[in-house]
């Protein structure tokens, strides 16, 4: 029998329970919020996805993609099972987690432009965290109801990338091309939050403050290039 349900609705519907799940998190969140903030009956929802728990699932393994879900070939999503959901945000997160242009410094043992290596750094973490902001936003948000999910991010995610940048402060600065700063870890953990705030916790900022991306990102890398290297 051929399908009678709208393809398009689907990632109205993700969208919708995005932004229901971002501002009540997951256990205040009920199905009925989500239909209606996608202005569809509480019946519709459960047409495409069989629970809350496939909905979330859902939503995050869509949630950074650059083009709308197709329809999926079984309907309704049926819940995921137990651990299904923790398995996919895991090796999302390992696989972006690597940093390659970071990586690559620390097997450097000569550079000749210490800045441009920085800047560099920078933009990468600032093009990763930006591309994964929603998911990191939700992981944030539901960290309460989902302790096991928000450990990848904060444990692997977060606290693997404080110590790779801490790594690679420490070799520089041992070797002399940055100046020394009064802690390494505390200096790793700031780069870091500064580019969270700005590649995503910004977007959601509830006095928000226009400006071109572009000019946010190139004003954050200047300002950490400097902060780091001392060039004026």
């Amino acid at each position: 029998m051929p399908r009678t349900i709208p393809e398009a609705r689907f990632p109205d519907l993700l969208e919708a329970a995005t932004a229901v799940f971002l501002e009540q998190g997951y256990r205040r969140t009920q199905m009925a919020d989500v239909a209606a903030r996608a202005g569809v009956a509480k019946g519709t929802v459960y047409l495409y996805v069989a629970s809350k728990e496939a909905l979330f699932d859902a939503v995050l393994r869509h949630a950074n993609a650059k083009d709308q879900p197709g329809l999926p070939d079984t309907l309704p999503l049926p819940t995921p099972p137990k651990g299904a959901t923790l398995a996919m945000v895991r090796k999302r997160v390992a696989e972006e987690a690597a940093l390659p242009t970071l990586a690559a410094a620390l097997g450097r043992r000569r550079v000749t432009d210490v800045g441009a290596e920085v800047e560099e750094i920078i933009r990468e973490l600032y093009a990763l965290l930006s591309r994964q902001r929603t998911s990191i936003k939700l992981l944030d948000r539901c960290a309460q109801e989902h302790p096991e999910l928000a450990a990848v991010w904060f444990g692997t995610g977060r606290q693997g990338a404080v110590g790779l940048l801490r790594r690679y402060l420490e070799e520089r600065i041992r070797r002399q091309r940055l100046p020394a700063v009064l802690d390494a870890a505390v200096t790793a953990r700031l780069v870091l939050e500064t580019v969270v705030f700005w590649a995503v916790h910004r977007h959601w900022d509830p006095s928000p403050q226009p400006m071109d991306e572009r000019v946010a990102e190139d004003s954050v890398v200047s300002f950490i290039r400097r902060s780091l290297t001392g060039e004026t």
